[in-house]
């Protein structure tokens, strides 16, 4: 959602960096490209305005401009100014009461029922006991997806009979949740195309009758400045606690993330970052900032892969390493790990200074390039796997046609795989030290 933004940012900070000295001028011109990128990226007029008073203000101070690094300076001060744009409002997500209820409001197509299922599941892994609620018997099978999803996540999900009143399946559903000793109830209330009087009286009786500790409005963040308008609308008729953005990972311009906590004066408190279950983050604005200016998100990634990866698997792997024993079946285990992290591309773009290579990787997965390395791997037999060498030219035929592949595709594995062994093999004689590079390579 962010790359158009990012790019711009970076190419106007970065010409900063590049100079010795900056003066006035130089910020000036440089904020009038950043004013013109955020405009560009849909963000709400008022909120480019007073960002870019605050970034100057700050920016033409005498330390900065007299300092050898004003470049950096300045890139700091976006930063910072760009992460208390984003952190608008009491971002703290309470879950008090026995159960503790959370109620998701919104309208149709935002992405509610779903987003209720992965809150679930991140509040399951954190030792919560959840109960989903299905409290919308207007839109046609929103019951049966919750269902669906609550199933695929391993969650209960608390139905009522057609023609149940809504306040009434919310109440029996938190009922419900004390009957079975479930300690967070997440309401998947109705939601409607338009906002209009009706949904808006519904959901007051609904938060009146069930008091949650959490009532939170699920925006469509592909929606552009129409997602702000919702979430004013919301807020101006019903007690809202925060936000959750949706579809970050789409291809839209971004400026509803950016301008959405600082129009409504509400906090974005969770992030979708796609469609699977396990794509909800917890919204951190400084980490948001650095991946909008290029910086990387270390701790998320750190964050995703100490949740996602098995720690005994991945020690394994790396003895293997260390001891030339790296088999393409660990190559495929740790291939199907890393998968479940979440879309490569993604993950490498958390790394600073990987942005070009995440776009590679990302566009290598499109291609399917990944899923043919996994298909002729899958295609050998469990011999093959372990010891390459015996790969002559029938066998490899074989592997082809069972993959679905070609045979040049098959060999470039092999000869890419033997040159991971023989680098493995040249850090071992030199006490594990990397190897350097001949001349010119």
């Amino acid at each position: 959602m962010f790359d158009a933004l990012s790019d711009r940012l970076r190419d106007v900070l970065g010409r900063l960096t590049g100079r010795g000295h900056v003066s006035e001028a130089d910020v000036d011109a440089a904020m009038r490209e950043v004013r013109l990128a955020l405009l560009e990226a849909d963000v709400n007029y008022r909120v480019v305005k007073d960002f870019i008073a605050r970034v100057r203000a700050r920016a033409i101070g005498t330390e900065i401009l007299e300092s050898l690094n004003a470049g950096q300076q300045v890139i700091k001060i976006v930063h910072e100014e760009l992460t208390n744009l984003l952190g608008q409002g009491d971002r703290t997500f309470r879950l008090t009461g026995q159960p503790a209820v959370v109620m998701l409001v919104g309208l149709q197509g935002s992405g509610k029922t779903t987003s209720a299922a992965k809150l679930a599941r991140h509040l399951a892994k954190q030792g919560r006991q959840p109960l989903l609620v299905a409290a919308d018997p207007y839109r046609p099978a929103a019951v049966d997806q919750l269902v669906q999803l609550g199933r695929s996540v391993e969650i209960p999900v608390y139905t009522a009979p057609q023609g149940t009143l809504v306040v009434r399946i919310a109440q029996d559903g938190v009922a419900q949740a004390r009957r079975t000793g479930r300690d967070v109830v997440i309401v998947d209330t109705a939601g409607r195309l338009t906002i209009d009087e009706a949904l808006m009286d519904e959901i007051r009786q609904v938060a009146e009758a069930i008091r949650p500790s959490e009532t939170l409005l699920v925006v469509d963040a592909m929606t552009g400045q129409e997602a702000v308008n919702v979430a004013q609308a919301f807020a101006a008729s019903v007690p809202l606690t925060g936000l959750v953005l949706t579809k970050i990972d789409g291809d839209a311009r971004g400026g509803a993330a950016l301008s959405i906590g600082a129009v409504s004066g509400l906090a974005v408190k969770f992030l979708g970052t796609g469609e699977r279950t396990d794509a909800l983050e917890p919204f951190y604005p400084d980490r948001l900032a650095g991946r909008i200016l290029g910086m990387g998100d270390v701790l998320t990634l750190i964050e995703r892969a100490q949740e996602t990866l098995d720690a005994k698997v991945a020690e394994k792997a790396a003895e293997k390493l260390r001891r030339n024993a790296f088999t393409l079946e660990d190559f495929l285990e740790q291939m199907q790990q890393m998968k479940r992290m979440g879309p490569i591309g993604q993950l490498l773009e958390m790394i600073p200074g990987m942005r070009g290579l995440a776009r590679e990787a990302q566009g290598a997965v499109d291609r399917g390039e990944l899923k043919h390395i996994e298909a002729i791997i899958q295609s050998m037999t469990r011999e093959e796997r372990a010891d390459p060498s015996i790969l002559n030219a029938s066998r490899r035929r074989r592997i082809a046609r069972g993959s679905g592949t070609s045979l040049p595709e098959v060999n470039r594995l092999m000869k890419q795989f033997g040159e991971m062994q023989r680098l493995m093999r040249l850090m071992q004689r030199q006490g594990g030290r990397r190897p350097a590079l001949p001349f010119g390579r």
